[in-house]
């Protein structure tokens, strides 16, 4: 009675804080040696224990905790299985009874939902790896560590940074962002630093890596037979990436890695080896490390009672997550310090550690959890993230077409008038997706469960095809996310899908996309990822064309390879230009031999027509040495004077349309600071066509330098500060005030004859600055939210290292003149650099795949995937030949009047007077031909690692490319690339 008395009293009672540590004013230092100093020696080591609490249990596992708490002084819990409000309100109780407060940990890979009713689930990793925008990914971190503050938790156990290279692994799987080690990596750091924006640690996990093994180590210890070479170039790689990035704390996994530490049974959460050499020493890495649960049949077989904790302590660890006796444990660890194997200088010290990050995370002021509203409050964003995750990883994986379709083939998108029928392989009842085809296709259904013998199968099939439906859709439903036993699918129900199959059925797979292996021969085969609500409603709305599926398979799956998926858009309509189409061999062999060179170490060539992506490849590597990091179709690279039109002059197009800017007027009517100079009546027309009489660049960086050949001292710090807020390059950050020096440079610099073309970024600086002032925003900042991201253009933007890991950005040039350094990530024009690595001629960067959006609006007059930016006749008017004595338009750089006449035409032969477009310093262009329709992109880094490199222009490798694409995009398809299935892709 009175263990149910004590429940009771938890659960209805929220109390306040009495503890003085709980409410304390005190500094950081002040608060640890303070609170420190108030523990005994068995308490310190308590400090670093992580103890189970679930609020599902009753009344003993309640009264386990609270003894756990009143006579050891644990530093953690890690909640499980319960609700929202019995959590909350233990944990307010726990707290309350706590002479220390209590660090609340969450196992919640995928939010509150995974482990407490009532919560909804966000997205599994896997599911999130699907797509490419790595923005939504930050927004579902952030909104989980919303979660987990709205309830009372500190740390949540997340992301999985695991690469899924073992499709056999029963233990990771779904909760991987997949195979792509780059992808798990950004997708990784995107995660924790939404989490940790939010005010929630955040950590990695599972260290040194999970995801090759074939054991589930819950039940026996997995071995990884790897040497340390492999180890370092995929499972340890985004551990590495994610520690630099910031995160707050790391999981060390229980795994067997001779390479690692060939001690029998020696698992690497006990491994001072893994924990010390490589997690501190190689990587540097100085944040909490938590133990993978000490309770774990893999690890807790070989090490019986308190000493396991013994060995995870020597090893280097700070927190033992799940001990199985705290009791039992402390005992072993002060023996372990009699006997010399520990000390108390390391527990004191892990002490500190872990009071200080309680410190940073709030724990010396805390409140009570609020249950009021509780619930709601937590699901506030769940079911809009999952919406935008369903859409944008649904993944099309084949899909038949033909020239004349029949009844037997799936034609898509479904319409009202179609004949349609939605086969539910799974289960025996209407679900969401049953209801919406009903009703909005008059759809009939048919049901078919695990349970189900295949003569039932033979009954449907018989009134499918009696039917002559114009569509039949097959969805797999009732998925479990595990491989064991098939995820759950009997052979009766593939044995029926492969009698459905034949019918040229579409198959929608709703759940794990591993388990779609059962489906491979599959016409046309859908990944649709998870099965509730809010995925099958967006399964629903695609099939009626209500949007365009981008989705990539995370993880290789039958002969589909990683990175896999038709991008179909929403007409129906698929691309005539299949990926390895041999008519585009001759421009594999320009790159390749640009490449072989040394024209650029790699890069990436993009063109599409009719507004269907016709050629998009990725060739060679960062940079020229080996082991360099492969370049991939996603790989973002820094746009150098491709800025001026994808940045500035669209800005100016947007405010020239609105009125806000008028291009007869002076420089001097939009800003003041340039009156009574010698530039203030410099119509700001005359800046868009380079012929107001500033000089090309103005070299700003050389009176920064001192008498030895470096950056000044006076001038730059390592570090930021009040003082130096904008960085330069990695660990160089300029003083406040020069952003002025560097206006009153370009003020006074020499001012030549109007009327003539002289090309200058300080024309583009000033008209950076005009956006500036008519806008109230920095240029980075009205850029971004009025074209890249309504557009989407998740890459596209200024100073990338604050979104992305530099395994995402291509490398430029090893500055050894200026920033004396390989600038990665940072502008490589030294004038933008200076500027904050923002600037109106310099500093945008992107992939090729985003930027094609902003050019696909252009030439689609303004309009891209229902939404208008910009008017026809603004593009028209900047577009156009606009000097009489250059080839510009406003702001973009066309072909020479007389292209085709000259022996060097200029950007390449084939292409018509409509075209504009502009290139860049660092290898770059984009060129949108308004007659044929026709968008190419071309990026590379051709100044690696100097900018002392002519092959690219000596080869004409830009324009050799440009022709080629032509000579094929202009002729008549071929009729073997009219019947058959092809791989789309499509920029929207």
């Amino acid at each position: 009675m009175r263990l149910y008395r004590l429940l009771i009293v938890c659960l209805l009672v929220t109390p306040f804080f009495s503890a003085a540590q709980f409410k304390s004013n005190l500094p950081a230092q002040a608060w640890v040696d303070s609170v420190f100093q108030s523990l005994t020696p068995e308490q310190r080591i308590a400090q670093l224990m992580v103890v189970r609490a679930h609020s599902n249990l009753g009344a003993d596992h309640v009264a386990k905790v609270v003894n756990d708490i009143k006579q050891y002084n644990i530093g953690a819990l890690c909640f499980f299985q319960g609700g929202p409000v019995r959590q909350a309100n233990l944990t307010n109780y726990y707290q309350s009874i706590a002479q220390t407060p209590i660090m609340i940990t969450i196992d919640g890979e995928w939010g509150l939902g995974m482990r407490l009713d009532s919560a909804i689930k966000f997205p599994y990793q896997l599911t999130l790896g699907a797509m490419s925008d790595t923005d939504l990914v930050y927004q579902l971190g952030k909104a989980v560590g919303e979660q987990c503050k709205r309830i009372g938790v500190h740390v949540n156990y997340a992301p999985v940074v695991d690469i899924n290279n073992n499709p056999n692994n029963p233990v990771i799987g779904f909760r991987s962002f997949g195979e792509n080690k780059y992808k798990v990596t950004s997708m990784g750091i995107a995660y924790m630093k939404g989490m940790q924006d939010a005010g929630i640690m955040a950590c990695a996990k599972h260290f040194p890596g999970h995801g090759d093994v074939d054991v589930d180590s819950h039940y026996d210890l997995p071995v990884i037979k790897k040497v340390r070479s492999q180890l370092d170039s995929m499972e340890l790689y985004p551990f590495r990436a994610i520690a630099n990035a910031g995160i707050g704390s790391v999981m060390v996994a229980h795994l067997y890695i001779p390479a690692i530490d060939n001690t029998a049974n020696r698992a690497t959460s006990l491994s001072k080896k893994n924990i010390t050499g490589i997690l501190r020493e190689e990587m540097g890495y100085d944040g909490l490390t938590f133990t993978d649960a000490l309770e774990m049949k893999g690890v807790a077989k070989f090490f019986p009672g308190g000493t396991i904790s013994v060995e995870a302590l020597a090893a280097g660890n700070d927190m033992l997550c799940l001990p199985e006796s705290v009791q039992q444990s402390i005992a072993a660890i002060k023996k372990a310090i009699t006997d010399g194997k520990l000390s108390w200088d390391d527990i004191n010290a892990k002490c500190k550690k872990v009071l200080t990050e309680k410190y940073k995370l709030g724990l010396q002021n805390m409140q009570p959890v609020n249950t009021t509203n509780l619930l709601e409050d937590i699901n506030v964003a769940t079911n809009n993230i999952r919406k935008a995750v369903a859409e944008k990883s649904l993944t099309v994986l084949n899909y038949v077409v033909k020239d004349n379709f029949r009844n037997d083939y799936f034609k898509f998108p479904l319409k009202q008038g179609n004949k349609v029928a939605y086969v539910v392989i799974g289960n025996n009842a209407d679900n969401t997706i049953t209801q919406r085809l009903k009703t909005d296709l008059n759809a009939d259904v048919f049901f078919f469960s695990y349970k189900d013998e295949v003569s039932k199968g033979g009954t449907i099939l018989k009134a499918i095809t009696n039917g002559k439906y114009d569509a039949v859709i097959v969805g797999i439903h009732d998925i479990r996310t595990g491989r064991a036993n098939n995820y759950g699918i009997s052979k009766n129900a593939v044995k029926f899908w492969q009698q459905l199959n034949n019918r040229r059925a579409i198959t929608m797979v709703f759940g794990n996309v591993l388990s779609a292996a059962n489906f491979c021969t599959a016409k046309t085969l859908i990944a649709c990822n998870e099965d509730d609500a809010v995925f099958q409603n967006t399964a629903a709305d695609w099939l009626q064309g209500r949007f365009t599926a981008t989705g990539k398979l995370p993880v290789r799956v039958c002969n589909y390879k990683e990175g896999h998926g038709i991008v179909l858009p929403a007409s129906g309509d698929v691309t005539l230009f299949p990926i390895g189409d041999e008519r585009f061999a001759a421009i594999d062999s320009i790159a390749n031999d640009a490449i072989a060179k040394r024209a650029f170490p790699g890069c990436v060539v993009l063109a599409a027509k009719d507004g269907q992506i016709a050629y998009y490849k990725a060739f060679g590597n960062y940079q020229y040495e080996s082991g360099s990091l492969p370049v991939q179709l996603e790989s973002i690279f820094d746009l150098a004077s491709v800025t001026k039109i994808s940045a500035t002059t669209v800005a100016v197009m947007k405010l020239y349309e609105e009125k806000k800017l008028d291009l007869k007027k002076k420089l001097s009517d939009y800003l003041p600071w340039v009156k009574k100079t010698d530039k203030a009546n410099i119509k700001i027309q005359d800046l868009l066509l380079h012929q107001g009489g500033l000089i090309s660049f103005i070299q700003f960086y050389k009176e920064t330098m001192g008498a030895d050949g470096k950056p000044s001292s006076a001038i730059y710090a390592p570090l930021p500060s009040e003082n130096y807020t904008q960085r330069v390059a990695e660990n160089m950050y300029i003083r406040n005030d020069w952003r002025d020096t560097l206006r009153n440079r370009i003020l006074t610099s020499k001012l030549g004859p109007k009327n003539k073309y002289v090309y200058s970024d300080n024309d583009f600086i000033f008209l950076g600055n005009i956006v500036e002032e008519l806008t109230g925003k920095t240029l980075d900042e009205y850029v971004r939210d009025s074209f890249y991201i309504p557009m989407n253009m998740t890459t596209t933007g200024y100073k990338p290292l604050d979104r992305f890991t530099k395994a995402d950005i291509v490398p430029t040039e090893n500055d050894t003149f200026f920033r004396q350094q390989l600038l990665w990530g940072d502008v490589h024009d030294e004038g933008a650099s200076m500027f904050g690595n923002v600037a109106g001629h310099a500093g945008l960067f992107s992939n090729a795949y985003d930027l094609g959006k902003l050019y696909q609006m252009l030439l689609n007059g303004g309009e891209l995937n229902g939404h208008r930016f910009l008017k026809w006749e603004t593009i028209h008017e900047f577009t156009a030949y606009k000097s009489a004595i250059s080839r510009r338009g406003l702001g973009f750089d066309k072909p020479e009047k007389d292209n085709a006449k000259r022996k060097d035409p200029y950007p390449a032969k084939k292409v018509s007077l409509q075209t504009y477009g502009h290139t860049g310093y660092t290898g770059t262009c984009v060129w949108v031909d308004p007659r044929y329709n026709i968008l190419y992109i071309f990026l590379s880094n051709r100044v690696y690692p100097t900018r002392d490199s002519p092959q690219l222009s000596r080869l004409n490798v830009r324009g050799n490319i440009q022709d080629e694409l032509y000579k094929v995009l202009l002729q008549p398809v071929p009729k073997k690339y009219q019947a058959e299935a092809v791989e789309a892709d499509v920029l929207q």
